[in-house]
């Protein structure tokens, strides 16, 4: 995330200076949305949301794929942005800030109105014979949006189609150290043609988000911080406001003894070091049995010292975003090598370059008495713990406060899924890093305090949705009802007897 700083200018607004972490120079400057001006915002998006909501999904579609064709044209003006804003080296500024959001855009432009059509059914029981149900998805109205500064365009186009589609308007609040991508797409769905304020973004900081939530919205999607995680659903709770909460993790990496070590070892500096380390299903813990552990930890350490890290976008490992990121890095690492960690490559900031640049680190010798094996660190960190064996390792792994995502490695692929399905966290990958969320059709949420709810795929975006049943009577006169009498109802009683007394007919009627 870029560097900000609120700057005192003698206006009534909190004005902020955008920091590139490269440079530590200037790159953009913004005034903090008040709660009048969030307020405003939600009642022009509500009523767009109205004309916006009667159009069938084809024509809704079609603004979508518009969107798609104008993120390749201005493909370049996003790399620059995002790269400008974080220092995220060029590779993964085009991989998940370009391609990733025209995958989910795409996905849900095909698809929604499959995940969204009207089901008709009819009911079980002996109300088979005189009812039936349509199942309505309606919008919910307007969706409050509050995005993380580690993808500020991927965390955005995926839950913004969801929303869309779904025929909800979104105001959008982003983080206040990556403002500029925002803007940018709010542009961007402008030049596709988007009707006017259906989708809008307010600038601003905490006090912002929170004006957001209280500005009557219809629902929350939040992704950030277990702690401003809390905030949030607190006050959705009291609000009585749906919310999905996607928060923070500390996954965990088992290897297995007999995985292949040079793929596991790749794996292990990919998920580890991939975006800086700054993404929520990052590899944080890695658990490797005794049997296999020396040589794989030097197969890690080769990988990590040939990464390149510089200040230009030919990088393997980019800047870390923030400076505040920086310092939990420091302090995690000065824990843990307090308490007898080992360096083995990196652990320190890179004294080559100006910017907040921390060296790709591998350390051993770990445990979970330290910070960094507990809370999240966020950081290009391989973190290796020796076990004795993969029972060890699966027991460490679930003894977390999180549960986002983990991921086991091993050749055999049925051991990995039992594993897997044993990890107490939202999901898990067999011999790859964490995906999840890249794969549209797998639900993607967390257990315990890595969040609540979980999106993408039908379930993510019937999540803004309210399910709407309407049941109707297909009989041709009333039946039951007043007046009641002593006769009636003994004769209910003689029907539970006769059907629900019968196995058979109980199992054949329900």
């Amino acid at each position: 995330m870029a560097i900000f700083e609120r700057v005192e200018n003698g206006a009534p607004r909190r004005h902020y200076v955008v920091k590139s972490p490269v440079t530590l120079e200037p790159i953009g400057e913004f005034d903090a949305g008040s709660a009048a001006d969030v307020q405003g915002a939600v009642e022009r998006a509500r009523k767009a949301q109205a004309a916006w909501a009667q159009l069938p999904f084809a024509r809704r579609a079609e603004f979508l794929w518009r969107l798609v064709d104008v993120i390749v044209e201005r493909q370049d003006e996003i790399v620059e942005c995002v790269i400008a804003e974080t220092g995220k080296p060029h590779n993964e500024a085009v991989s998940m800030e370009v391609m990733a959001p025209c995958m989910q855009i795409s996905y849900y432009a095909k698809r929604a109105a499959g995940f969204l059509k009207t089901r008709k059914r009819r009911p079980t029981g002996m109300l088979r014979f005189s009812k039936k149900i349509e199942l309505h998805y309606q919008p919910l109205g307007v969706v409050g949006l509050i995005t993380p500064w580690n993808g500020p365009v991927a965390l955005l186009a995926n839950p913004l189609a969801q929303a869309l589609m779904a025929g909800n308007a979104v105001v959008h609040k982003p983080s206040e150290v990556t403002p500029l991508s925002a803007v940018l797409f709010q542009d961007l769905t402008r030049a596709a043609g988007f009707p006017e304020d259906l989708y809008q973004v307010v600038q601003g900081d905490g006090e912002t988000g929170a004006a957001l939530i209280e500005a009557g919205v219809d629902k929350v999607s939040f992704t950030g911080s277990v702690a401003t995680g809390r905030r949030v659903g607190e006050a959705c709770g009291r609000l009585l406001i749906p919310c999905t909460l996607e928060l923070g993790g500390k996954d965990a990496m088992i290897v297995c003894a007999d995985a292949d070590l040079d793929r596991a070892a790749d794996g292990a500096v990919r998920g580890s070091c991939f975006n800086t380390g700054h993404y929520c299903c990052g590899t944080e813990r890695v658990y490797v049995p005794e049997a296999v552990y020396e040589p794989f930890v030097d197969k890690v350490v080769a990988l990590t010292k040939e990464l390149k890290q510089s200040d230009v976008g030919d990088s393997d490992v980019g800047a870390v975003f923030w400076d505040k990121q920086m310092d939990i890095i420091e302090s995690h690492m000065e824990d843990a090598k307090r308490k007898g960690a080992r360096v083995l490559a990196g652990g320190r900031r890179n004294p080559e370059l100006p910017g907040y640049f921390y060296e790709p680190t591998v350390v051993v010798d770990v445990d979970h008495e330290m910070e960094l094996m507990r809370q999240e660190t966020f950081g290009p960190i391989v973190a290796i713990q020796k076990v004795k064996d993969e029972a060890e390792a699966l027991a460490l792994a679930n003894d977390s406060e999180l549960g986002l995502s983990g991921n086991v490695w091993t050749r055999d692929l049925e051991k990995g899924a039992a594993l897997g399905a044993q990890m107490e966290t939202g999901s898990v990958s067999v011999n790859d890093i964490a995906v999840t969320y890249g794969v549209a059709e797998a639900p993607f949420g967390g257990v315990k305090a890595s969040g609540v709810g979980q999106v993408n795929g039908e379930l993510g975006i019937r999540g803004y949705c309210h399910l709407h049943p309407v049941i109707i009577d297909t009989g041709k006169s009333s039946h039951g009802g007043y007046p009641y009498t002593i006769e009636a109802s003994r004769g209910m009683q003689g029907f539970v007897r006769r059907i629900f007394g019968n196995r058979f007919l109980r199992k054949l009627l329900v």
